[in-house]
């Protein structure tokens, strides 16, 4: 287990190494951030003396090691477009973002796994076609479609729900929750919504196909000639064994929601890092950028890590190549 975990964080902080390069070559080589932080009137002299104040004569090489140094103490210097911390910004911004988040994941696995085993276990009935077909249609439509079509429907039309922004938010220390107002809920249902289906659809199918897969398998017709129930057979063996390719696709899934929120945040005017980022494109805003690359690399390495360890907990296979391991040396 200990060798396990050592093997997947030096693989964590390569990936982390790769994407702090990438956001780093950003800061060096896409424009010069002397020409954004000074007025086109500032003499040659003040420009030369602020890259020698800032580093940028330095080689590449110590340019990268400072900015990793800076990156580990979270620090991403001044934005150009607001002369903010950035870090500072990401920090404020980062709730809305991961509370959003975490309703469009909790959204997936609470429809999408009830209908993938619903249809795995029937799936000649007509509510399993019209589910697929539905799935269909959340795979095929683009996400900022879904989320105009919901505001027409149910903020437009009906006058349901709101159609953009947070809502009433509740501030604790630095966090700022929405799961606290009726309005902050209210605001979270329909982004989630949009957030959430493409991934309610790719669960759906994975958990059906597995659960066709597993119930034509002998250990499940041995359960059915002991007499066993089918509540029992189902859900006690056939989705037990379904558990492991679900739990690596919704920790991967959880990563892509935090990176790819971009699109419903800008729809539904939602103020998180996807918003942010979007503006700091605009504006050629790299600080932001890179902060942002930096984060999303790290969000994902401690999903990946946790998803690996929840892997390791669940399937015997691992432990059991582990120990044989363990007593070969």
């Amino acid at each position: 287990m200990l060798a396990f975990i050592l093997r997947r964080l030096l693989q964590s902080v390569a990936v982390l190494l790769t994407v702090g390069l990438v956001a780093f070559s950003l800061f060096r080589y896409v424009g010069d951030p002397i020409n954004a932080m000074v007025g086109q009137d500032t003499p040659a002299q003040e420009r030369e003396a602020l890259r020698e104040k800032l580093g940028l004569n330095d080689p590449p090489p110590v340019q990268f090691v400072r900015f990793i140094g800076n990156a580990v103490q979270g620090k991403f210097g001044l934005s150009y477009r607001t002369s903010e911390p950035v870090t500072s910004m990401i920090v404020e911004r980062l709730p809305a973002t991961l509370e959003l988040s975490f309703c469009a994941a909790l959204f997936a696995l609470l429809v999408g796994v009830p209908m993938g085993v619903y249809t795995g276990l029937y799936p000649n009935h007509w509510s399993s076609r019209l589910f697929q077909a539905v799935s269909l249609i959340g795979i095929s439509l683009p996400t900022f479609l879904i989320g105009i079509l919901l505001i027409l429907v149910f903020a437009v039309w009906l006058h349901w729900l709101p159609s953009f922004g947070r809502g009433e938010t509740v501030k604790i220390g630095w966090w700022t929750t929405n799961f606290l107002t009726v309005k902050g809920l209210e605001a979270l249902i329909l982004p989630s919504i949009t957030l959430g289906l493409f991934q309610l659809t790719l669960l759906m199918r994975l958990v059906r196909s597995e659960m066709l897969e597993v119930m034509r398998t002998d250990y499940i017709k041995f359960a059915r000639a002991r007499g066993l129930s089918n509540r029992a057979i189902n859900f006690g063996h056939a989705l037990k064994n379904t558990l492991v390719p679900v739990i690596t696709v919704t920790g991967l899934q959880l990563g892509a929601l935090i990176a790819f929120a971009i699109v419903t945040e800008t729809v539904f005017a939602w103020p998180g890092v996807g918003q942010l980022f979007i503006q700091s494109v605009q504006f050629s805003d790299i600080p932001v950028m890179a902060a942002y690359l930096m984060l999303i690399g790290l969000l994902f390495v401690l999903i990946n890590l946790t998803v690996d360890l929840l892997y390791f907990a669940v399937d015997p296979r691992l432990r059991a190549q582990g120990t044989a391991r363990a007593a070969g040396h």
